[in-house]
C-alpha cells in the first residue's frame, strides 16, 4: 500500500473517476491542492464533500488488496493454521466475522487487531489515552451511540473531521456518517480506548443520570424518598388512633390488633399454599426443551450483554470468567461488562492481570452516593451493545444453555414479555444447616412461588441475578432504582404496573449459599429493607395500583410482598407471647386470648407452621434433594433468624435507608458444579 506522498497515490483518484464518483476536473483540482499544500488525496476529496465517507470507502474495496484479516494474522505469525481453520469452521456455525471470533477466543488482543486493521486500511492507529482528543467535537446526546458502536469524533485536521473507530464495516461507516452529519475520515484505535474516552467525557453526566434519572423523570417510582407526606400522615393517624384506643379500651384494642395480625398471617399462609399448588402444576411451567435448544440456529442469535457488578470480589473473578466461557453461546456475540467501582483497585488489577479475552470490558463506576448495585448497573447500561441483557454475580454458575433458552423463551412469549427470570439455587447445599435451609427456601421460591405468580399475573419480585431483560424496555423504564437495595424486586413490580410480562423459565443459575449466620443476616436484612422500600413505593397511590394490577394482582402484591415483611416482624412476637402465656399460665394474658383469638393463634402456630414445614419438604423433593427433607423440621428456628434480619432491616430503613450492606462471597470450601446436590440426593 502506498504511503502519503508516494507516486502511486493518484490511483485512488483514478479509481473514483472510473466509478463516476468524481469528475476529471475535480481530480485535477484535488491533485493541484495536494502538490501545493501536501496531504492525502483521499482527505482532500472528502474535505471538499464531493463524495461521502461511506461511498468513498466502499469504492476503495479494490484498493485494499492485502487479503483477509485471518490470512494476514497467519502471515504475521499471530495465529496458527489450526486456529485459522477452527475460526473458519466457527464462522460457518456462528455467522460472526473472523476478526470477532479470533478476539473472542483470546488468540489476538483488540489493540493488536486495531493496529492490523490500521495497516490494512492504510490508516494511522492512535492511542486515545495519549493522543489527546478534541472534547468539543463530542456530542453528549450521542455518547451512548459512541460506546455502542465503538467510534468517537477525535480531531479536526485541515477542516476534515477525523473519527476514531475500533473496526471498519460498511454498516458502521453509515452509522458514523448519520451521527456526525458531515464528511469525515477515520483512524483506527482499540475499543477499550473508545470506552475509556467516553467515560472520561461522560463520567459526570452518566453518573448523574445513573443516580437521578428515575427520580427526576418518574418520581412516583423512586425510593429516594422513604415516606411521602401522605404516608407519614396516614402513619401518624394510625399511631394516634392506637394510642387513644389503648388509653380508653386497652383490652379490646389489643384483642383487635391480635385478630387483625392473625387473620393477615392466615391469608398470607393461604396465598402461599395456593402458589405452591399452582406452581407445582406443570401446565403453568414455561419450558424450553433441549430439542428447541439444539434446533436453534446460532447465526440468528442476537448480541447478549452480561453485566457483572462486583465490589471487592477479586477472588471470584476467575470463577465467573470461566463460567461465562462455558456458556453454550457464540463467544463473539457476548458483550461482557465487568462493572467495577472506581476505588476497587484490587478487583480492577485482578481483571487486568487475568488477561481476559476481548469480549470482557471494564466499566469503572464513579465514586458517588448511593453506592449501590443498581446505580452501578444504570451507569453500565450506557455501554450495553446487546439486544438482551442479564446480570450475574461473581459466584454464579449458570447452566450452559441458559442464554439460548432465554432467546427461545422471548421468541415464544408474548410481545410484552420484558424480562425472564432464571431459577436460582445453590451449589454448596450440604455444607451446613444454614445452607440446607437456604437451599430449601430458594427451591420453594423459584420452583413454586415465582412460576405461580407468573401464571396468576401477580407482580414477581425478581431475584438479584439471572434476570434477562429486553434492553429497550429497561431503558424505557429508566433502569433500576439506585436508592432501592432490592432493585430487582422493585423493577419486577414496576414492569407489571406498566403492562409488561415477567416470565420464569426452566434454567437454573447456581450460587453460593451463605454458610455464615452474620453474613446471612447482612444479606437478608438488606433484602427485607428493600422489600419495605418497594412496598412503600408501590403503595403510594393504592387506587392507581389496584387499577393497574387488577384485584388478583393487587391483593397478591399486598400479601406476598407485604406478607413477607409482616411475617418476619410479627410472627415471632406473636408466638413468644402465646408461649409465655401457655407455659406460665400468666393470668394477666387471659383477657387478650379469648377462645376465638386462641383458635386463630393456634391455627397459625400449629397448622400454618406445620404446613410451612411441609412446603419446605416439597421443595427438597422437587429438586430431588431427599437428604434435605428431615432438616425441614427446623424451619421455626430459621424463621427466628428471618425475624432478626427483619428488625435489623427496619432499623436501617429508618436510620440509613440507602446503605448497601455487602454480602461477602467466596467463603465456601465447596466448588461450583452442576452436580450440586449430590450430598443430599438420597434414594
Amino acid at each position: 500500500m502506498s504511503r502519503p506522498g508516494e507516486a502511486a497515490k493518484p490511483r485512488i483518484g483514478e479509481l473514483l473517476v472510473s466509478r463516476g464518483l468524481i469528475s476529471n476536473e475535480q481530480l485535477e483540482e484535488a491533485l493541484q491542492q495536494q502538490r501545493d499544500s501536501g496531504g492525502r488525496l483521499g482527505d482532500i476529496i472528502l474535505a471538499r464533500g464531493w463524495v461521502t465517507t461511506v461511498v468513498f470507502y466502499d469504492a476503495l474495496t479494490d484498493h485494499f488488496r492485502k487479503g483477509r484479516i485471518g490470512d494476514l494474522l497467519l502471515e504475521r505469525g499471530m495465529i496458527s493454521e489450526d486456529q485459522l481453520a477452527e475460526a473458519i469452521l466457527i464462522q460457518k456455525e456462528w455467522g460472526s466475522r473472523i476478526g470477532d471470533i479470533i478476539q473472542s477466543k483470546g488468540w489476538v488482543k483488540p489493540i493488536v487487531m486495531g493496529k492490523l486493521l490500521a495497516e490494512h486500511f492504510d490508516k494511522p492507529h492512535v492511542d486515545l489515552t495519549a493522543d489527546r482528543f478534541d472534547e468539543k467535537l463530542l456530542d453528549r446526546d450521542h455518547l451512548s451511540t459512541y460506546s455502542t458502536y465503538l467510534f468517537v469524533p477525535w480531531r479536526r485536521e485541515n477542516g476534515l473531521l477525523k473519527v476514531a473507530m475500533a473496526d471498519v464495516t460498511p454498516d458502521l461507516l453509515t452509522t458514523v456518517s448519520e451521527t456526525v452529519g458531515e464528511p469525515f475520515d477515520f483512524v483506527l484505535t482499540s475499543k477499550f480506548d473508545i470506552i475509556w474516552m467516553v467515560q472520561e467525557v461522560g463520567d459526570l453526566y452518566y453518573g448523574f443520570r445513573a443516580v437521578h434519572e428515575l427520580a427526576n423523570v418518574l418520581p412516583q417510582f423512586s425510593a429516594s424518598r422513604v415516606f411521602t407526606d401522605r404516608q407519614l400522615l396516614v402513619l401518624a393517624i394510625m399511631i394516634a388512633v392506637f394510642v387513644v384506643s389503648m388509653y380508653f379500651w386497652p383490652v379490646g384494642t389489643l384483642i383487635a390488633v391480635n385478630v387483625i395480625i392473625s387473620i393477615f398471617l392466615i391469608l398470607n399462609f393461604m396465598l402461599r399454599m395456593v402458589l405452591t399448588w399452582v406452581g407445582g402444576d406443570k401446565r403453568y411451567d414455561q419450558v424450553v426443551t433441549d430439542e428447541e435448544v439444539l434446533a436453534l440456529d446460532d447465526k440468528t442469535l442476537p448480541i447478549y450483554t452480561i453485566l457483572l457488578p462486583m465490589y471487592h470480589e477479586s477472588a471470584t473473578l476467575p470463577h465467573i470468567a470461566q463460567a461465562l466461557r462455558s456458556l453454550d453461546y457464540p463467544l463473539a456475540k457476548l458483550d461482557i461488562k465487568l462493572v467495577l467501582e472506581q476505588d476497587d483497585d484490587e478487583t480492577i488489577n485482578t481483571a487486568k492481570d487475568l488477561g481476559l479475552e476481548g469480549i470482557f470490558e471494564i466499566i469503572r463506576i464513579p465514586d458517588c452516593l448511593p453506592k449501590t448495585k443498581p446505580k452501578a448497573c444504570n451507569y453500565a447500561m450506557n455501554f450495553c451493545r446487546g439486544e438482551l441483557v442479564t446480570i450475574y454475580d461473581g459466584e454464579d454458575a449458570p447452566e450452559p444453555d441458559q442464554l439460548k433458552k432465554m432467546v427461545i423463551a422471548f421468541r415464544k412469549g408474548p410481545k410484552n414479555m420484558a424480562v425472564i427470570q432464571g431459577r436460582l439455587n445453590y451449589f454448596n447445599v450440604a455444607e451446613n444447616w444454614l445452607t440446607r435451609m437456604f437451599t430449601m427456601e430458594y427451591s420453594l421460591w423459584f420452583d413454586f412461588y415465582l412460576p405461580a405468580l407468573d401464571a396468576l399475573n401477580i407482580p414477581i419480585p425478581l431475584g438479584g441475578t439471572s434476570n434477562h431483560f429486553k434492553i429497550e424496555v429497561l431503558r424505557e423504564l429508566r433502569g433500576w432504582d439506585p436508592y432501592n437495595v432490592t432493585e430487582d424486586c422493585d423493577l419486577g413490580v414496576r414492569l407489571t404496573q406498566n403492562g409488561y410480562r415477567v416470565g420464569v423459565v426452566n434454567s437454573t443459575t447456581f450460587e453460593e449459599a451463605n454458610n455464615s449466620i452474620p453474613n446471612w443476616l447482612r444479606q437478608r436484612s438488606r433484602w427485607l429493607k428493600g422489600y419495605m422500600q418497594s412496598f412503600l413505593v408501590h403503595t403510594r397511590t393504592p387506587i392507581k395500583l389496584y387499577k393497574e394490577l387488577g384485584a388478583v394482582g393487587f391483593w397478591g402484591f399486598q400479601f406476598f410482598i407485604g406478607g413477607t415483611i409482616v411475617s418476619a416482624l410479627l410472627t415471632p412476637v406473636m408466638f413468644l407471647m402465646y408461649f409465655i402465656w401457655l407455659v406460665t399460665d400468666t393470668l394477666a394474658f387471659n383477657p387478650y386470648f379469648p377462645p376465638f383469638v386462641l383458635y386463630l393463634t393456634l391455627f397459625n402456630l400449629l397448622i400454618a407452621n406445620g404446613m410451612l414445614i411441609y412446603l419446605f419438604m416439597l421443595s427438597g423433593f422437587k429438586r430431588r434433594y431427599f437428604g434435605l427433607i428431615p432438616w425441614s423440621l427446623t424451619v421455626p428456628f430459621y424463621w427466628f433468624l428471618q425475624s432478626w434480619a427483619g428488625y435489623k432491616g427496619l432499623w436501617q430503613l429508618i436510620n440509613k435507608p440507602f446503605y448497601w450492606e455487602k454480602t461477602h462471597h467466596g467463603l465456601t470450601s465447596f466448588t461450583a458444579s452442576h452436580d450440586v446436590g449430590e450430598g443430599e440426593k438420597k434414594s
